[in-house]
C-alpha cells in the first residue's frame, strides 16, 4: 500500500509540475520563486460563492487550495461538510493525471486544502448540508477544473427528482452535459463528476410507479457553442397519474454553465 501511494504522489506532483510550465508564459500567472497563482471562482444560485486561489509550485509539484473568500455558512440545505470538498480536490487530481493508478490518499500528499472555518464549505454542526454532496460538489468540482483550464463547467448538480406518497417513494438523478476540453466536445445526456448512478428503465418506471413518461431525451443546443460544444442536457417530461409530494434538488437555474476560453456557455432553465 506505501508503494502503490507513493507512486500516486509522484505522478500528481508530475502533473502539477507539467501544469505550471504550460501556465510559465502567462506572466500575469506566473510569480516568484516559481509559483503559478491562479484564482476561479463560480456562484450558486442563491448568489453564495466558491472563491478558490490555487497557487502551484513548479519545482516542488506542490500545489494549495485555498478557498478563501468563499460564501459563509447558508440557511439552505447546501452547505458543504469539509471532508466534501476533498473528496472533489482527489477526483480532479485524479482525471488530471495521465497514467493509470488507483485513486489513493497518495493523490493528496503533494497538496494542501484551506477553507474558511464558517463558510458553507466548513459549516457548523447545526447547518442543514444535505445538498452539499449532491449539489455543492458539483460546483466545486467545476471550479477546480476550471482553474487547471482543463474543461469547461459540467451542469453542476446532481439534479435530484424524488416523488411518493405515504405508501410508495422513488429517487432519481437526471443527467446533463459534460463541459468540452481543448481539444474534444462534451458528452450529452450523461452523469459526470461526482454523480455515477443509472435510471430505471422507460417500461419498468410506468409499470411500477402512477406515472406516464412522455418525454426523455436531449436538449437540443443546450450545451455551449464553440470551437468544441459542450454536451446538450436532458429533458424529461413525466405526469402523475395520482396526486404525489414531489420535491427537486438542483442548481443552475440562475447562474449558467459557463464556457471556457471564449467558448459559450451553456443554457440555465428551460
Amino acid at each position: 500500500m506505501t508503494y502503490v501511494q507513493t507512486n500516486a504522489e509522484e505522478a500528481v506532483r508530475e502533473m502539477l509540475k507539467s501544469v505550471a510550465a504550460s501556465f510559465s508564459s502567462q506572466s500575469s500567472k506566473f510569480g516568484e520563486r516559481g509559483v503559478v497563482t491562479i484564482e476561479e471562482e463560480d456562484y450558486m444560485d442563491d448568489g453564495s460563492v466558491i472563491h478558490l486561489k490555487l497557487d502551484i509550485d513548479s519545482d516542488k509539484g506542490e500545489a494549495i487550495f485555498d478557498f478563501c473568500g468563499t460564501s459563509p455558512e447558508v440557511y439552505g440545505n447546501w452547505n458543504a461538510p469539509e471532508a466534501v470538498t476533498a473528496a472533489a480536490v482527489i477526483y480532479c487530481l485524479r482525471c488530471l493525471v495521465d497514467v493509470e493508478i488507483p485513486l489513493n490518499q497518495g493523490c493528496l500528499a503533494p497538496v494542501k486544502i484551506h477553507i474558511p472555518v464558517g463558510s458553507f464549505l466548513s459549516p457548523s454542526d447545526k447547518a442543514a448540508v444535505v445538498g452539499g454532496n449532491v449539489v455543492t460538489s458539483q460546483r466545486i468540482t467545476d471550479v477546480v477544473l476550471t482553474a487547471f483550464q482543463a474543461c469547461a463547467c459540467s451542469q453542476g448538480c446532481t439534479n435530484n427528482l424524488t416523488f411518493g406518497d405515504d405508501t410508495f417513494g422513488y429517487y432519481e438523478t437526471i443527467g446533463g452535459g459534460s463541459g468540452a476540453g481543448p481539444s474534444w466536445d462534451g458528452t450529452s445526456g450523461v452523469q459526470c463528476h461526482m454523480t455515477n448512478t443509472r435510471m430505471t428503465d422507460p417500461e419498468i418506471f410506468e409499470q411500477r410507479y402512477p406515472v406516464l413518461l412522455h418525454k426523455f431525451g436531449l436538449r437540443e443546443n443546450s450545451g455551449g457553442s464553440g470551437l468544441h460544444k459542450g454536451g446538450d442536457g436532458l429533458v424529461r417530461e413525466i405526469e402523475f397519474r395520482h396526486p404525489v409530494v414531489v420535491s427537486i434538488l438542483s442548481e443552475r437555474r440562475v447562474h449558467a454553465p459557463r464556457g471556457l476560453k471564449g467558448g459559450k456557455d451553456g443554457a440555465s432553465w428551460c
